[in-house]
């Protein structure tokens, strides 16, 4: 839906000169006191309200040069003879009236050509070979901010909450007027919206500091600063000046203002999914400031996304990490993918998905980048047209009654999932009680036969078995017999190894869910004689457990248990 928007007309209608005044104080009067009438050419586009669209009409005459003036020469007579009473003959005043009827047609000649002359000006400012060219690439430039716009318009359809100051809101989009419409896009370009956008604006920014840009791309820079009165620093995005995109649109429009909005949609479309879209695993939208008319809050055309600031997504550090924490990624992804699934928006895909459209925040996987999220559902005739391409693998899903193919946004999204994230990140160092589990899902999402309600259930199975412990039934409960159980202790002079994954770089590390399982682990290390349960615990609430070959003396620590093999105190005392 797109807004019909009355583009500025620009016409050279020329006034004529005052009214003509002669020697003794009588005024000439015609009907040519008001400009003539000309056509303005109201130009229909689809223009941006912040970027209209400047037309300049050719002036079209009506009809020809008026009628000679009205001159009223009663009143002016009698005005001379009561200033001249000396002038009674009839050749005076024969010559008078003669002089004042040359002097109203001088003045209509005068009007008239200064009228001629600027029309004739008008014409010779038409647009010469070079302005042609700009009306051309501007033309075209208000083409693309248009197809930009019509993207965003729909998104900006209410949701729940949201206030229905206009009375109007219940009405689809096809029926809503151009002043809805500029009221909607108001809202993100002015930051017009009550209390439901975001907390921050312009003001916020006034004192910041940078720290460091956290990325750049084609389209945006991603600065990490610090806020005046903020604990936190958050993360700015805004055009990127210097960007490809930028570049291309100047060389091809030369029009940098106009650039800049066309690239600034990006910005303003994902300001709107991360309002449309909030979701625990969707990085948070703390303010925005944008240009206002005048320049009242930034120069116009520019906009600045105030987000969360996040850590960006490492996969080699990640594929590092102990299993515990690569599973949170993947069950927080298959979270969010349920959600866009079921949005505000309907089904939600992500064209662009790659690890780096991701951040972690304390650990949780949130999604950063929206600008290249569709909720446009494929058409289709038949099944054929639902084919879901990559690079070693295609899926033909069923076109529905419809018309629209069953699923592909959701399915699309699975996939993707698989690809980038479950394979590199969930079988390995998987869980021995798990293990099953774990290819069962593989299995499911690698040939998309699970819809996205299935691969939750599936992972939150796995989640709850391993925060319970119950995937270790199979461990013998003897196994903790071997050990010797030192409470309230600690130990130093500890003699350290490392194994693979672990919490420490130092050491080895583990959570475990309990004394038993920690047991299982050290007898499965050869250089382990004894670990430690602390007070510290994961994101599931397990243990973290310290393991090592050896230590030099306990000491008091009310927070932990030493455990020691048996063995190995039969060796101490017999020493």
């Amino acid at each position: 839906m797109t807004a019909a928007v009355n583009s500025a007309t620009l016409s050279d209608n020329a006034r004529p000169s005052s009214p003509a005044k002669l020697s003794g104080g009588c005024k000439v009067t015609s009907r040519q006191d008001t400009p003539l009438e000309g056509v303005p050419g109201e130009v229909e586009t689809r223009s941006r309200s912040f970027l209209p669209a400047e037309s300049q009409e050719p002036f079209h005459l009506r009809g020809r040069l008026p009628p000679p003036a009205a001159v009223r020469l009663g009143s002016c007579s009698r005005a001379i003879r009561g200033k001249m009473p000396g002038m009674g003959n009839s050749l005076r005043a024969a010559a008078l009236l003669a002089f004042v009827v040359l002097s109203v047609l001088v003045t209509l000649l005068i009007s008239s050509v200064q009228q001629f002359g600027a029309r004739i000006s008008h014409f010779s400012t038409a647009p010469s070979g070079d302005d042609e060219e700009l009306a051309s690439l501007r033309e075209a430039l208000i083409h693309q901010l248009n197809e930009r716009r019509k993207e965003i318009i729909p998104l900006l359809s209410p949701g729940v909450g949201d206030d229905d100051e206009n009375g109007l809101l219940g009405e689809s989009f096809s029926q809503r007027d151009s002043t809805l419409d500029y009221s909607l896009w108001n809202e993100i370009t002015v930051g017009s919206r009550k209390a439901h956008l975001d907390e921050m604006g312009c003001d916020s920014l006034a004192d910041m500091q940078a720290v460091e840009i956290l990325g750049s791309g084609y389209t945006k820079l991603v600065v990490k600063v610090n806020l005046a009165g903020e604990s936190e620093p958050v993360a700015l995005k805004l055009v990127n000046e210097q960007g490809i995109d930028m570049g291309k649109c100047v060389e091809d429009f030369k029009d940098p203002r106009g650039c800049r909005e066309l690239v600034s949609f990006k910005l303003r479309k994902e300001m709107v999914l991360l309002q449309r879209l909030q979701h625990p695993n969707v990085i948070k939208l703390k303010g925005h400031c944008a240009g206002g008319p005048g320049g009242k809050e930034g120069e116009a055309g520019r906009v600045t996304v105030i987000l969360e600031q996040g850590n960006p997504l490492q996969m080699i550090q990640l594929l590092q990490s102990p299993w515990e924490d690569r599973f949170r990624v993947c069950l927080d992804l298959v979270r969010l993918l349920h959600f866009l699934s079921r949005s505000p928006l309907g089904s939600v895909a992500l064209l662009d998905f790659q690890p780096r459209q991701f951040v972690t925040v304390s650990g949780s996987l949130k999604l950063t980048d929206l600008d290249d999220a569709s909720a446009e559902e494929t058409t289709c005739h038949t099944d054929a047209d639902c084919t879901l391409q990559f690079p070693h693998r295609n899926f033909t899903l069923p076109c529905s009654a419809r018309g629209v193919c069953e699923g592909l946004n959701e399915k699309r999204n699975i996939y993707n999932a698989y690809r980038y994230f479950f394979t590199y990140l969930l079988p390995h160092q998987a869980p021995p009680g798990l293990t099953h589990l774990v290819d069962r899902i593989m299995n499911a999402t690698g040939e998309l036969k699970a819809d996205i309600n299935q691969t939750l259930e599936a992972f939150e199975h796995i989640l709850l078995l391993y925060k319970s412990g119950l995937h270790l039934e199979n461990l013998p409960p003897s196994i903790i017999r071997d050990y010797t159980v030192m409470r309230g202790m600690g130990t130093s002079g500890n003699v350290e190894y490392r194994c693979w994954p672990s919490y420490s770089q130092q050491g080895c590390v583990l959570s475990v869910h309990s004394a038993r399982e920690a047991a299982y682990i050290c007898n499965s290390h050869s250089q382990c004689n004894s670990f430690t349960l602390t007070g510290q615990k994961t994101w599931t609430g397990r243990l973290l457990a310290s393991f090592r070959s050896g230590f030099s003396h306990l000491v008091p620590d009310g927070t932990s248990e030493v455990y020691v093999k048996k063995t190995k105190v039969v060796e101490k005392s017999s020493a």
